[in-house]
């Protein structure tokens, strides 16, 4: 497929200093913290209680709602404690803390489930509990049931890992490509898709090349393809990603299936082939481990639920006194208050941060550079944005499209004045929401 014309993009420093680290199981730790907190939608409800036995792979969190997944232990072990505690996402939320008896005894419960119709490949997809693996952490099983299945034909997998420092996708593309390739053959299967591209920043040829040639040697070439992005910033953007491969313009509010197109990460459709083959539910979770307070980067794969602390103490600990830990990358992640926390699934990297690298520029005046602009995909103007939420004009802000921002961060990276632009996007974003437009 030829290249259409490039959106706006930012050029970030890669950092991917992780790129050629084999990943590395850690041991199974003393306790983990899962939260029930796993997904975009609704928050699951503990199916257990303390004293209870549980066992890998065994459901422990759930609830009765569409945009949910259920969530499973990732260790065999005693519940300890059902406690709150301020995530990731900045909320509150319940965390079935297990101590672990280090034997990782299966739950009985687990079979490779049985696929014969969609309709079965979607409960197979929500029984797996994965979901956006990428960040997104919106329930695959959701996705790969649109309403207008009918008119699907593609699917794009997001293999771009754009955001510095983060390199578990690239992982996942030359150790588990066995994986990827069953599922994306599973859900071109069941959704009766025609073509299949995996969008991969230039920035990983080994990856690219691998997947080429297994494509080739399966003979399945004539509908699955790479498809190399430019190694810039933000092209794993749903709506970036979505224009580079197919020129369809996808504004906010548009659903890649409106298009005719199913979009999932890397991660996650290996997740999907992996479970439709074991009958293991998602519980390890592969993520980066990196930063300038990290004494040795790794890409590390742990429990779910396995705390922030006990992950880099797996790196070799602290090399530095830590500023800031961020949860994802550092363009879209989320910084926490505390290495007690327990990773989840969509996390994709632990970065800890010195004084040096972590702390706050001093913000300036704006100097009407338009850099902004020029990196902004949606093109918009980040600057007039950021004025009109300072003066809480709603009707401006409508007229000059918050709505559109897909809050990647690259007004605020390039910005010369250190202003926190996306920070305000978000806030104006609720200030339209709060005035019901």
């Amino acid at each position: 497929m030829s290249q259409k014309k490039h959106l706006n993009s930012a050029k970030t420093p890669h950092y991917k200093h992780t790129a050629d680290c084999a990943t590395v199981a850690m041991p199974i730790p003393d306790e983990v913290r899962i939260s029930m907190s796993h997904n975009i939608g609704k928050h699951c409800q503990p199916l257990v209680g303390k004293g209870d036995e549980v066992k890998v792979g065994q459901p422990i969190g759930d609830v009765d709602a569409f945009i949910s997944a259920p969530i499973h232990s990732s260790v065999s072990g005693v519940v300890k404690a059902i406690e709150t505690q301020r995530g990731g996402m900045g909320g509150e939320e319940q965390v079935i803390v297990i101590e672990t008896d280090k034997k990782q005894e299966v739950w009985d419960g687990l079979k490779i489930p049985e696929v014969n119709s969609h309709a079965d490949f979607v409960k197979a997809v929500r029984d797996s509990g994965v979901v956006g693996l990428g960040g997104a952490s919106f329930p695959t099983h959701v996705k790969y049931n649109p309403q207008n299945l009918d008119e699907c034909h593609t699917l794009i997998i997001n293999a771009a890992e754009c955001e510095p420092f983060i390199t578990c996708d690239n992982r996942t593309m030359l150790e588990d490509a066995e994986n990827l390739i069953y599922g994306m053959e599973q859900i071109m299967k069941w959704l009766e898709l025609d073509q299949a591209y995996v969008g991969i920043e230039e920035n990983k040829p080994e990856a690219i090349a691998h997947l080429d040639k297994l494509f080739s040697e399966k003979g399945l070439s004539d509908r699955m393809h790479t498809f190399t992005l430019q190694s810039r910033y933000p092209k794993g953007a749903e709506r970036v990603l979505v224009y580079e491969i197919t020129g369809k313009t996808m504004n906010a509010g548009v659903l890649p299936a409106q298009l005719g197109i199913i979009l999932s990460n890397v991660t996650t459709v290996a997740a999907v082939g992996a479970y439709l083959q074991t009958g293991m539910p998602y519980v390890l979770k592969t993520v980066t481990v990196d930063g300038d307070a990290v004494a040795e980067p790794k890409n590390v794969k742990a429990p779910i639920g396995t705390t922030v602390y006990d992950i880099v103490q797996f790196c070799g600990g602290y090399s530095k006194p830590v500023r800031k830990i961020i949860l994802g990358g550092p363009m879209m992640g989320r910084t926490i208050a505390s290495d007690a926390v327990g990773i989840v699934k969509y996390n994709s990297a632990i970065l800890a941060f010195s004084e040096e690298m972590g702390n706050f520029p001093v913000e300036t005046a704006c100097i009407n550079c338009g850099r902004c602009h020029s990196v902004c995909p949606a093109e918009l103007m980040p600057s007039l944005l950021a004025d009109a939420y300072s003066k809480k004009d709603v009707d401006r802000l409508k007229e000059i499209r918050v709505m559109q921002c897909m809050e990647c961060g690259s007004c605020s990276f390039i910005c010369p004045a250190h202003r926190p632009l996306v920070f305000m996007h978000k806030l104006s974003k609720g200030l339209v929401k709060e005035a019901g437009n």
